[in-house]
């Protein structure tokens, strides 16, 4: 089976909805996940932010770009858990990485990460508690929401980025909102307002995650 670019942002959306509980789980390091951003253009791939949980600058997190497809099944790709697990390892005490392997986006570290380099830390008994919690009182289902989650950002103090698609449009929209704003308006208006042109911010937005972006700080 080869893989479409669908398939991708399906399984970017999934590994999202999986991760979101790591913004208050520590990391083996003491750091937090910060953000899930979706890999630039078609590429089968996801990037995982981390950070300190109280970062208010670029410079205090670091970005590493995880392939999705597996290394013995090319055409099968990697789940939440096989992320997580590389996550762990990486962020487990001092890691070296050639230069070829290191590079920036958006004022962050970005590290290419070579899944065959690391090896991944497994689930704990915590993660399979809460795996058994959540599937209780949140079912798995296919159906996703539109607009869908493709990724996020905890940006600053009372900032985050929202990677979202639309409908049948795999193409990535980046908002910005505050998360001490009028959250239910916002998210009840957020279908209708991605699609106002007027909102988007114009001019180079130094994201490669996104094909525009749409400012709601101020809504």
């Amino acid at each position: 089976m080869t893989l479409t670019y669908d398939d991708i942002a399906e399984q970017q959306a999934d590994i999202v909805r999986l991760l979101l509980h790591h913004i208050h789980a520590p990391l083996p390091d003491g750091w937090f996940i910060r953000g899930v951003l979706p890999s630039p253009s078609s590429a089968a791939g996801v990037r995982i932010v981390t950070g300190p949980q109280r970062a208010s600058a670029p410079g205090d997190l670091m970005v590493w770009e995880i392939p999705l497809r597996t290394i013995d099944e090319p055409e099968e790709l990697a789940g939440a858990n096989d992320v997580l697990g590389l996550v762990r390892a990486l962020n487990t005490g001092t890691q070296i990485f050639s230069s070829s392997r290191v590079d920036t986006v958006m004022g962050m570290t970005l590290i290419h990460v070579d899944p065959a380099q690391v090896a991944p830390v497994g689930l704990g008994e915590r993660d399979n508690a809460f795996t058994v919690l959540r599937t209780l009182t949140y079912p798995w289902t296919e159906e996703q929401p539109d607009p869908r989650l493709r990724g996020f950002l905890l940006w600053g103090p009372d900032r985050m980025r929202l990677y979202v698609d639309h409908e049948e449009d795999t193409d990535v929209v980046a908002v910005d909102v505050r998360p001490s704003g009028a959250l239910t308006a916002l998210l009840a208006a957020l279908p209708s307002l991605i699609e106002e042109r007027e909102r988007i911010v114009l001019g180079d937005i130094d994201d490669p995650h996104c094909s525009r972006l749409i400012n709601l700080v101020d809504w």
